[in-house]
């Protein structure tokens, strides 16, 4: 069983910068890859980055694109989101995921509040 705590969210203004972190927990954390989503009130959940846990590569939706960066620390099972240059279209709850089986991402985390302001 893997156990996924997010931290870092907050209030910021536009232009702005947050560090988000997702910490795992589990006898044997080895996933696939893992992934940072976010979801806005009635709306559906997005897909904003992933990284794939052994080899490092990455990729972003276009609207973060040159903003965001996603890593890993292979020691610390933790899994980071550096979101600079932030908009008010930013504002959203921010779950991590892990892709356990390299088919789908099944575990999440809580979520984190980021608010970006105008």
């Amino acid at each position: 069983q893997v156990q996924l705590v997010e931290s870092g969210g907050g209030l910021v203004q536009a232009g702005g910068s947050l560090r988000l972190s997702c910490a795992a927990s589990g006898r044997t954390f080895r996933p696939h890859a893992m992934g940072w989503f976010r979801q806005v009130p009635g709306k559906e959940r997005e897909l904003v980055a992933t990284i794939n846990w052994s080899g490092g590569s990455t990729d972003y939706r276009d609207s973060v694109k040159g903003r965001f960066t996603i890593s890993r620390d292979l020691a610390k099972n933790t899994v980071y989101l550096q979101m600079n240059s932030l908009k008010p279209e930013d504002t959203a709850v921010y779950y991590c995921a892990a892709d356990l089986s390299g088919e789908d991402f099944h575990s999440w985390g809580q979520g984190t509040q980021v608010t970006v302001s105008s």
